[in-house]
C-alpha cells in the first residue's frame, strides 16, 4: 500500500497553514497602520480620512484571512475522506495479515523447526520449506511494520493539521477585533467630524479649507467618478417628498468622511455652508459645464483653487436638507440650482461609467 500522495497533500497543508500563520498580526501593528500616529495638531478630516485607510487595510486583511480559513477548511474535509479511505485500507490490510498468519500456522508454520527435521523424508525439501516459511514470516513482519509506521505517521500528521487548523481560526478572530476596533474609532471620528460641520451651517459660517494628504499615486488627466466607492441611490430627475419637483442630481450612498473627488479638471468657483445644499462645491470645467458636490462634512479647497481629476476637494457628509449619508452631486449649465443636466450621460461621454 501507498502512503505518498497522502502524505505530500498532507504536508503541503500543513506548511500553507504554518505560512499563513506566521503573517499574524497584532494589535499594535494594525492599529499604527504602518504610519505614525496621529499628533495633536491632526485635524479630525485628517483622522477620518487616515481611519478610512487603515478600515480598508483591516478588511483587506481580514478577508484574505477568511479566505484562507475557507481554503483550509476545504482541504481539511479532502484531507479526513482521504484519511478514512486509508484507515479502510489499514484495515483490510490488518485482516490479510490475519489470513496470511492462520494459513501459515495451517501449513506447517507453528510446526517446532526439530519436529519437522524428524519427520521429513527429503532434506532438501525441508530447506526449502523453511525458506518458503522464513520468506512468508520476513513479508509479514515487513507488512506489520509498514502498516503501523503508517498509522504513527497518519497520527502525528493529522495533530500538525489541527494545530494549523486552531492557529488559524485564532489569527482571523484577531484580525476580526482588530477591523471592529478600527472602525468604532471610524465611527466616532465621522460624527464628530458631522458635528463640527452642523455647527458651520448653523452658523452659516464656513471653517474653510482643510488640508489633507492626496491619494497616491501620479496625476492623471483621466475623469473620474466623484467617490471612489459607493452605491448609487436617488437619480437624476426622481420624485421625493424632500425636492421642490424633481431630484436635480445623482445621489452617491457613502460613509461620513469618505473623500470626494474633482471628476476633472477645473476651478472652484462656490464654496458655501448653508441652505438645503448644506455644505456644498461647485467647480467650472473647461467645457463650459459646472459640476457641484453637496452635504459635504469637509472641504479641502478654497474658492479660486485649481483642481485636477481625482483630487479631494473635500469629504462626505449629511448637512443641508440630507436625510443620511450620502453625496449629492450635479451637473449644471451655470452654477446656480436650476440648470441642472442628467449627470450620468455627461459623465460617460467623459469616460466614466458609473
Amino acid at each position: 500500500m501507498r502512503f505518498s500522495r497522502r502524505h505530500s497533500l498532507l504536508v503541503a497543508l500543513v506548511l500553507c497553514a504554518s505560512a499563513t500563520v506566521a503573517a499574524r498580526p497584532t494589535a499594535a501593528a494594525s492599529d499604527r497602520g504602518g504610519a505614525p500616529g496621529p499628533s495633536a495638531e491632526e485635524g479630525i478630516s485628517a483622522r477620518v480620512a487616515r481611519l478610512f485607510e487603515e478600515a480598508a487595510v483591516a478588511t483587506q486583511r481580514y478577508e484574505a484571512g477568511r479566505q484562507a480559513a475557507e481554503a483550509q477548511r476545504a482541504k481539511t474535509v479532502r484531507l479526513e475522506k482521504l484519511l478514512t479511505k486509508e484507515r479502510k485500507q489499514i484495515a483490510v490490510l490488518n485482516a490479510d495479515l490475519g489470513r496470511i498468519a492462520r494459513a501459515q500456522y495451517r501449513e506447517g508454520g507453528g510446526v517446532p523447526y526439530t519436529a519437522q527435521m524428524l519427520f521429513a523424508e527429503d532434506p532438501e525439501e525441508l530447506m526449502r520449506g523453511q525458506r518458503a516459511a522464513w520468506q512468508a514470516d520476513l513479508a509479514v513482519n515487513n507488512a506489520v511494520t509498514k502498516s503501523r509506521r503508517a498509522e504513527t505517521r497518519l497520527a502525528a500528521d493529522e495533530a500538525r493539521a489541527a494545530t494549523a487548523w486552531r492557529a488559524l481560526e485564532e489569527w482571523k478572530a484577531g484580525l476580526s477585533g482588530i477591523k471592529k476596533a478600527i472602525e468604532q474609532k471610524l465611527e466616532v471620528a465621522q460624527w464628530t467630524l458631522q458635528g463640527q460641520a452642523d455647527e458651520a451651517v448653523a452658523a452659516g459660517a464656513c471653517r474653510g479649507a482643510v488640508r489633507m494628504d492626496q491619494p497616491d499615486g501620479e496625476p492623471s488627466s483621466a475623469w473620474v467618478a466623484p467617490v471612489a466607492t459607493y452605491e448609487l441611490s436617488a437619480g437624476y430627475g426622481s420624485g421625493g417628498e424632500r425636492w421642490a419637483s424633481r431630484h436635480t442630481g445623482q445621489d452617491f450612498a457613502v460613509p461620513i468622511g469618505t473623500p470626494v473627488r474633482a471628476v476633472g479638471a477645473g476651478r472652484v468657483v462656490k464654496v458655501s455652508c448653508g441652505g438645503a445644499f448644506g455644505i456644498e462645491i461647485v467647480v467650472k470645467h473647461a467645457d463650459g459645464y459646472f459640476s457641484q458636490y453637496a452635504h459635504l462634512a469637509a472641504v479641502t479647497v478654497d474658492q479660486g483653487d485649481r483642481v485636477g481629476p481625482g483630487q479631494w476637494i473635500g469629504q462626505s457628509g449629511t448637512t443641508g436638507n440630507s436625510t443620511g449619508p450620502h453625496l449629492h452631486f450635479e451637473v449644471r449649465v451655470t452654477p446656480e440650482l436650476g440648470s441642472g443636466v442628467d449627470p450620468v450621460p455627461w459623465l460617460r461621454k467623459h469616460g466614466v461609467t458609473l
